[in-house]
């Protein structure tokens, strides 16, 4: 075995390099990775970053059919929007971005990779699942509840009916017990 003694002490001599000590670089947080929504909602695919410097963020979309790049910016420049999500995509200097009027086909991860001015990056995904509106299970309970409520107003109907029939032959054979008790007391009278 050597002595620490035995090796020559090493010297870094020049310009320092700009490294990050062990807590800073980039971090990125994401606070919801995995997001259901529904068919027409806008979405927000929320994060955070903290970094030396201004980065670039870059988000990509991988389902499928593929890896598709949405977007990258630096905060505070205009960003690069792919022709695929223009009109679809706004974006937010902390790294988040929101789609507008998600469809089923917009279901897949989303990778935002934040890259700082010396090389250090960072990425994180979220999962986005878009769910479709059953308009066929709504249709049936629509259709059900106007067939109830269509039954519902005939039984009504023909209660009503029923009620004024009893009521006419109601009157009726009151009328004819009258006459013929009228009648009965007219022969009882004349027999006398």
């Amino acid at each position: 075995m050597q002595d620490e003694a035995d090796f020559p002490a090493s010297r870094v001599s020049g310009p320092p390099l700009a490294l990050h000590p062990a807590g800073q670089g980039v971090s990125l947080y994401i606070p919801q990775p995995a997001i259901n929504a529904t068919v027409e909602e806008d979405i927000l695919l929320s994060v955070d970053y903290s970094c030396d410097g201004v980065p670039t963020i870059e988000w990509k979309y991988t389902s499928s059919w593929g890896v598709q790049k949405i977007v990258e910016w630096k905060p505070g420049t205009q960003a690069n929007i792919s022709q695929s999500h223009k009109d679809r995509v706004c974006t937010f200097d902390n790294g988040s971005i929101q789609l507008f009027s998600v469809g089923v086909r917009d279901s897949g991860s989303y990778i935002i990779t934040v890259t700082e001015r010396l090389g250090s990056s960072q990425f994180g995904t979220i999962v986005l699942h878009v769910s479709e509106i059953l308009y066929e299970d709504l249709h049936f309970v629509a259709v059900f509840l106007a067939f109830l409520v269509a039954v519902a107003a005939l039984l009504i109907s023909l209660m009503w009916v029923c009620n004024k029939c009893a009521y006419k032959f109601q009157r009726k054979r009151r009328h004819k017990l009258k006459e013929s008790t009228t009648e009965e007391i007219e022969l009882q009278d004349i027999e006398c």
